[in-house]
């Protein structure tokens, strides 16, 4: 058991890490040419890995071909487009507690579409987290967002969050005749295959002989690490110790993603993002656990 909760909390640093290795390469790589040879890459170790693992990838009926084309739409294409985008105009801390809205925004999205109950613990860390990430994006002053003072940098980040809450609804309805492992596998190739399209268009194949070796080892942990273990390890603690204590492990991303970026990057630790980045995690944590370790009865622990 302690070897599945260290491997959750790699998969934390490795996500958090994500956030570095995007704002490295956007000094020097175009953000379609990132996203297309991370996802190349881990698609090629997925495919290996699906082999290896499951015997291959299973066939798909009519109906799982539009959801895993709706998945590499939405998760893959849309996602790391707006990710490399927002990360050539912010922060990497800043991002990573943006998107730490994502287990938020799947929360409530799916107590809307699914009728799913909310415990009061969720109901109290939803808005919580809102208004952190309001803080977060207004650098402290959540007023500007009526006014039109949030940057182009925030509002791509919080693409991402659209974009990944459509892929883990449009994913719950997959999931049911498909692995996660094959779920993954078919969206990255999906996604891969869209994302060639932009990069055919803005030349990435002729600008990847041009990348220097730091950009490669940047791209190669984005697909390796940042995708291939990432989800394999979390898909195995889900396994493991069940889908609720796993997803705990999540809101810990923002916070190696914040301390990478001021260790690596040299990125200040304003107060906004200190607090607001404060809020955004108790409220994620909040709304993923019914039931938080505070407020459970002595009796409950036994």
């Amino acid at each position: 058991m302690l070897k599945t909760y260290l491997k959750l909390m790699a998969v934390a640093f490795f996500w958090g890490g994500t956030f570095v290795a995007g704002r490295f390469l956007a000094a020097d790589v175009q953000p379609v040419s990132a996203a297309f040879f991370r996802f190349l890459i881990a698609s090629l170790l997925l495919l290996a890995a699906t082999w290896r693992l499951e015997g291959g990838l299973p066939r798909l009926t009519g109906r799982q071909i539009l959801a895993v084309g709706a998945l590499g739409l939405t998760g893959i294409f849309a996602y790391n487009l707006f990710f490399f985008n927002g990360l050539s105009l912010i922060g990497a801390g800043r991002a990573a507690l943006i998107i730490a809205l994502n287990p938020v925004a799947i929360t409530l999205c799916s107590a809307l579409i699914y009728k799913e109950r909310l415990p009061l613990s969720r109901i109290i860390g939803i808005p919580l987290s809102v208004i952190g990430a309001l803080v977060v994006i207004t650098k402290g002053q959540p007023l500007q967002i009526f006014t039109g003072g949030v940057g182009r940098g925030e509002l791509l980040i919080f693409g991402c969050v659209c974009s990944w809450t459509l892929y883990s609804i449009i994913g719950k309805s997959v999931m049911r005749g498909l692995t996660p492992l094959a779920a993954v596998c078919w969206s990255s190739l999906a996604g891969t295959l869209l994302l060639l399209i932009p990069a055919l268009a803005y030349g990435s194949l002729a600008e990847a002989f041009s990348f220097s070796w730091s950009a490669w080892l940047a791209i190669g942990y984005l697909g390796m690490f940042g995708t291939v273990v990432g989800f394999l390890w979390y898909f195995e603690g889900i396994q493991q110790i069940g889908p609720a204590r796993a997803a705990v492990f999540i809101n810990f991303v923002p916070v190696s993603g914040v301390l990478l970026a001021t260790l690596l990057l040299g990125e200040p630790l304003k107060l906004s993002l200190l607090g607001g980045g404060l809020l955004v995690v108790l409220g994620a944590y909040l709304a993923n656990s019914p039931k938080p370790f505070f407020w459970r009865s002595p009796s409950s622990s036994r």
